[in-house]
Parts: C-alpha cells; sequence; structure tokens
C-alpha cells in the first residue's frame, strides 16, 4: 500500500510564493474552516469560512490578492477578492448560502458571511498575501487522484515541477496538464519502465518521490 511521504507542503514550491510587502497577511486552514487576518505577524482578526469539496478543493499555497470587485452576482455575496491561482478563478467572496459556512461545500473558492467579506474588502489592500495551508496532495486519509491531460490543479503544478527538476518537462509549471506534460510524463514512464499512458498513478507518484 502506498502511503503519503511526510515532507513539508511547500517543499519544490507547488504555487506562486510571493513577499509579503505588506502589514497584513491572511492565513487560510480549510480543515478548521477558518481565517486569520494578521497585522505585522500578530493575530488581528478570525473569521469563519467555507472551502472546497472534496471533488473541487479550495487550492493549497501562497498566493496574492490581484483583484477587488463588487456585487457580481447574488452567489458571490457583495465582495470579491480574486486570487493569482494559474489555472483557475479563485477568489475570497461573500454567499447567498450562509449555512455553507462552515464546510466543505464550496468549488474551491473561500466563502465568508456577506457582513465579514465587506469588512474584509474594506480591510485588505491588492497585493496581501494569502497562506492555505495544506498539503497539496490531500489530507493523509485520501490517496492523492490519478491525473491525466485536461486536469489542473496543485497537484500537477507539483508534478511538473518534479518532471522538469528530472530534467524531463521544459514548459512552465502553471498546473495546467497539457500535451507538453503528457510528453514528458511519457518520457519519464519509459525511461522507468513504466506503462506510458500518460497518467499519472500510483506508481508515477513513488517514482518521483511523493509517495513511498
Amino acid at each position: 500500500m502506498l502511503i503519503f511521504t511526510h515532507s513539508p507542503a511547500y517543499a519544490d514550491p507547488p504555487l506562486p510564493i510571493v513577499a509579503n510587502q505588506g502589514i497584513y497577511t491572511i492565513e487560510i486552514y480549510p480543515q478548521s474552516h477558518q481565517m486569520i487576518v494578521r497585522v505585522h505577524g500578530q493575530k488581528f482578526k478570525t473569521y469563519p469560512i467555507a472551502v472546497g469539496n472534496p471533488s473541487t478543493p479550495t487550492p493549497v499555497g501562497e498566493y496574492q490578492i490581484v483583484y477587488k470587485g463588487k456585487d457580481w452576482a447574488p452567489s458571490f455575496g457583495p465582495r470579491w477578492l480574486g486570487l493569482n491561482v494559474p489555472w483557475g478563478n479563485y477568489g475570497i467572496h461573500g454567499t447567498n448560502k450562509p449555512y455553507s459556512i462552515g464546510q466543505h461545500l464550496s468549488h474551491g473558492c473561500i466563502r465568508m458571511r456577506n457582513r465579514d467579506v465587506i469588512e474584509l474588502f474594506d480591510m485588505i489592500p491588492l497585493g496581501t498575501v494569502v497562506k492555505i495551508n495544506g498539503h497539496v496532495l490531500g489530507d493523509q486519509d485520501h490517496q492523492p487522484r490519478d491525473l491525466a491531460e485536461g486536469d489542473v490543479g496543485g497537484d500537477v503544478q507539483l508534478i511538473q515541477s518534479r518532471l522538469k527538476s528530472a530534467g524531463y518537462f521544459k514548459g512552465i509549471c502553471n498546473g495546467k496538464f497539457r500535451s507538453d506534460t503528457t510528453a514528458a510524463l511519457k518520457q519519464f514512464q519509459r525511461d522507468h519502465q513504466l506503462a506510458p499512458n500518460g497518467v499519472v498513478s500510483g506508481k508515477v507518484y513513488e517514482q518521483l518521490g511523493l509517495l513511498e
């Protein structure tokens, strides 16, 4: 049986790591459905949140708030703070489903109570770092998913990063599994006596040092 290695979540940084030059940082803890706002590193505010469900998880890593908007649609509440996730549109926003707060019910975004997101929107400037905690391969109770062309996510970006470090992948580690990733993966599989099917299975994770 393959099991997770207990390496740090940010080994081979799977997501954009950015320098924090502002006084605020935001930390997201998906398992406890909690957001912490820090000022100069000191805890300032704590908010309850909803995060992604298991099939559409909230992306782990470090990002920046790169967009702020108002009143997109009722399902997004009164405010939106967009994150620079390379493979999709993710952000912090309000909701017209307040019962979802405290649960894994979003499609990957971070939901807040409407009054809370208005407060956050007014407080937090563009460029603020948002740190979403966890491991890119998921929690230790679940095996990482098989990956193939068309998939996106932090796990895809981690695979790209490992393949690039090994000299196989020449493209941009953007978390988008496209034909260039498939070609690199198939060559890696051939060189390691694995079926060159272009699918990241448990054996591929193992060969890349991500599972043991």
